[in-house]
């Protein structure tokens, strides 16, 4: 993982809408010695997941912090790509073109920034 990538998946587990979810996977903390895990049921999450951090360029993983966005924002979220502006937004549904509540250079970047945002 770059140090970019580690900051926006320690910029997504400050947020008080993350949890962690099934299907994420979750990758060794900085001097962990472990491999990803991807995650299923609660009850089988390996005892040091709490230090694990999530994978963002992992598909599956950004499904699931799409949820995370949806369920703290309470309403249906919509990604999409500007190629005016070259930049990932994310947006409320029926939100004006200047209504987006997170953007950023990749979708994963646009989502935390929309979890952070949330109300």
């Amino acid at each position: 993982m770059t140090d970019e990538q580690n900051v926006l998946s320690r910029r997504a587990v400050a947020c008080k809408g993350w949890r962690q979810l099934p299907g994420m996977l979750a990758l060794p903390s900085e001097g962990m010695i472990s491999t990803p895990v991807r995650l299923t049921e609660e009850s089988d999450w390996p005892h040091d997941v709490g230090l694990r951090l999530p994978d963002l360029t992992d598909p599956a993983t950004v499904g699931c912090l799409l949820a995370l966005v949806r369920e703290a924002w309470g309403t249906a979220i919509i990604v999409s790509y500007s190629y005016d502006d070259g930049l990932w937004e994310t947006m409320w549904e029926g939100a004006t073109a200047a209504g987006w509540c997170g953007r950023g250079d990749t979708e994963a970047e646009a989502l935390v920034a929309a979890l952070e945002c949330a109300p």
